[in-house]
């Protein structure tokens, strides 16, 4: 059973949203907020499994709970529904550490579908969201902004090393290792690690360190 938490500002949505999960039989709400700020201690309460969080509310705005609520309870799954899909705030939620990011004008069964994704550890993103990390045409991209650590995540992925050998060489579990990736590949624009590899490679972005073969990793 999927055990879900709901933190929307409108009434409307929260009702609407719980009598959407009650026709799943793999899901159960256990949790409905009006804003962000007790969110770290329900998801603690209730053992929540994946967190459908809006961006724009008051008190607490949906950013800062999931990176609150992440800080907290790092196994739980934080995806994002809201009505935006701007760049700025779509790069916001991901690097917050959301692992998806869903429109409120999906389909309802896309929506279902969306959380057994994110519940097994995929990476739900709305085709438009996915749209708006791309570099706009005409613009040159001042690069991926990219944090050191995911820097090493992406070097080692370029060097062919599965998520267990990477989560072993910098001491994380391989957990954060796909919760690292997914921001990766949000910022770089691509859908997966063979595509990250390369992108990286032909952008530079390795060191030259970085690309001389890995030594075998017991």
């Amino acid at each position: 059973m999927i055990r879900v938490l709901i933190v929307d500002d409108h009434p409307m949505v929260r009702q609407g949203l719980v009598g959407l999960f009650a026709g799943a039989d793999d899901m159960e709400v256990v949790g409905v907020l009006a804003d962000g700020s007790l969110a770290a201690e329900e998801v603690a309460a209730t053992q929540t499994d994946v967190v459908l969080m809006d961006l724009s509310m008051p008190g607490m705005d949906g950013v800062t709970a999931t990176a609150t609520v992440l800080s907290r309870n790092p196994d739980v799954k934080v995806v994002v529904l809201t009505t935006f899909a701007e760049h700025v705030r779509v790069v916001e939620a991901l690097n917050a550490g959301a692992i998806g990011y869903l429109l409120k004008d999906a389909e309802p069964d896309d929506l279902i579908q969306a959380v057994r994704e994110a519940a097994a550890g995929n990476a739900p993103i709305s085709p438009r969201a996915a749209l708006a990390l791309l570099p706009r045409r005409g613009k040159r991209p001042s690069g991926p902004q990219l944090s050191p650590r995911e820097r090493e995540v992406l070097a080692l992925v370029a060097l062919g090393l599965p998520n267990k050998s990477v989560a072993r060489r910098l001491g994380i579990s391989e957990k954060t290792v796909k919760a690292h990736l997914t921001r990766i590949f949000a910022a770089l624009g691509v859908y997966d690690r063979t595509s990250a590899a390369l992108w990286a490679q032909r952008h530079g972005l390795l060191e030259p360190t970085s690309r001389r073969p890995a030594p075998p990793t017991p």
